[in-house]
């Protein structure tokens, strides 16, 4: 069995953690727990020890706020709070600080890590958490997470059971294997169980602040949240601003926490571009960038696009650059990346296209009207179609759309259009795009015109 805790080496408590000056409301924005979760602990295990003022109000230390942060590590790992609490006094019984049982640093080398994710017992338990979750089995799914956080590392599971399984349900989901309840609802599983590891870690040790979020518009917090864990457990002090983070205001939060470095996370071509305008607004402010995602992964092309580090293809990688990072923004030495420049040609086509696109999409509507064509999913695929072609413009290189049939066909696997009723969008498209686009946008017609297949085909089958 694989111990997965650090220890910290520091006392049960000093004098300034026995400060008794925080109420309950501030204990519940440190943990997570509500009021009466937390009372009832303290009347069932003794756990926290709140010192009571002469009005009979409890007063918290910041020892109580860390000792309710080991309860919450421990359940994460898959005790119960009565386990957790008999843990607790056993430790202290023996005089041994349980706190050297956080889980911010851990004490594996880097040959015991590597041996605990090769494990084939890990493999069988991925795969059984997998085929778990994919069967709406929520109580196996804990189970068999509980399993592996007592036998493995936390960062292992993390990343070698939670991480791959996810990898492995989007390719399926992308594949048509499976549907997207299943997808979200594996998904759902394991940011729970991160949320549970997060609200445990320990107040951070090191100075520099880090600020992580998806770009605007990016809704898949899964890899922003577990890198948001990792460098928690590193020990740096961590604000994870959760999906969809919007561009308005963000210079005014920057201001107030004043972080050190900025991540910022895209897994799509359209959510890239709006991470494009969030790192101009960031560099303008003379902070770090640090981004990444699958579709940087994808399209490396597209790094070139943004003012600020890739951080690399693996969150491993991410940590580790995360570190040159830190030490790079230290002195005011060393400056952002500038903002790179994108043709003056593609800012006009981009004001021209936005202009004319509701002329292009009411001329497709009208056409498979007279056509008796399915109209149901035309309008979110006339919007996914029209953030691309604005992404790619926005990036500078509208071949990062993609080239080809199969290309915009993988852009629209959320509806899975047939291949004929794909074959006669794209036609109606390009023919309404040529009549009311003109040369200003000849990149955008021409791009259209190359997504057209030749292969003959039915004008149309039912989506």
């Amino acid at each position: 069995m694989y111990a997965h805790t650090h220890q910290m080496n520091r006392p049960m408590a000093t004098e300034h953690k026995q400060q008794h000056h925080y109420n309950i409301k501030v204990v519940t924005r440190e943990t997570g727990l509500n009021a009466a979760t937390i009372r009832t602990w303290e009347r069932r295990y003794g756990l926290p020890n709140p010192h009571r003022s002469d009005g009979g109000h409890r007063q918290y230390s910041q020892q109580d706020i860390d000792t309710l942060k080991w309860l919450l590590a421990r359940q994460a790992e898959g005790l119960s709070i009565r386990h957790a609490a008999e843990r607790w006094q056993t430790l202290v019984d023996l005089a041994i600080s349980p706190f050297s049982e956080s889980i911010s640093e851990p004490t594996q080398t880097k040959a015991a890590m590597a041996e605990a994710s090769s494990s084939p017992q890990l493999d069988e338990l991925r795969q059984r958490w997998t085929d778990a979750a994919l069967t709406f089995n929520r109580q196996a799914s804990e189970q068999l997470l509980t399993q592996a956080f007592a036998r493995f590392p936390p960062e292992v599971v993390c990343t070698d059971l939670l991480q791959k399984s996810m990898a492995q349900i989007g390719q399926r989901w992308a594949q048509g294997e499976i549907t997207v309840q299943q997808e979200h609802f594996a998904s759902a599983l394991a940011v729970r169980r991160l949320d549970w590891l997060i609200a445990a870690t320990p107040q951070p040790e090191a100075a520099e602040r880090i600020v992580i979020g998806c770009a605007p518009g990016d809704h898949h917090i899964f890899s922003p949240l577990l890198l948001t864990y990792l460098l928690l457990c590193k020990g740096w002090d961590v604000y994870y601003l959760g999906a969809n983070v919007p561009v308005v205001a963000m210079a005014q939060t920057i201001r107030q926490i004043r972080p050190h470095l900025v991540i910022l996370a895209a897994q799509q071509l359209h959510t890239a571009a709006t991470l494009l305008d969030m790192a101009r607004v960031l560099t303008q402010e003379k902070v770090w960038v640090g981004y990444g995602g699958s579709i940087f992964n994808q399209l490396p092309a597209l790094q070139a696009s943004i003012p600020g580090i890739f951080l690399g293809q693996s969150l491993q990688d991410a940590v580790e650059n995360v570190k040159h990072l830190l030490v790079a923004s230290r002195g005011g030495g060393a400056r952002p990346p500038a903002p790179p420049t994108v043709a003056t040609r593609f800012e006009k086509t981009l004001t021209y296209y936005a202009a004319r696109r509701t002329l292009i999409e009411a001329h497709v509507w009208g056409t498979f009207v007279a056509e008796g064509a399915v109209t149901e999913a035309l309008m979110p695929i006339n919007a996914t179609i029209a953030e691309t072609i604005i992404a790619a413009l926005k990036l500078g290189d509208i071949a990062l759309a993609g080239d080809g049939f199969a290309a915009v066909e993988h852009l629209l696997i959320s509806y899975r259009p047939t291949h004929a009723w794909l074959d006669l969008y794209l036609r109606t498209y390009h023919q309404a795009a040529k009549i009311h686009l003109s040369e200003v946008a000849d990149v955008i017609v021409a791009w259209l015109g190359a997504m057209i297949t030749t292969d003959p085909r039915p004008s149309f089958v039912a989506l």
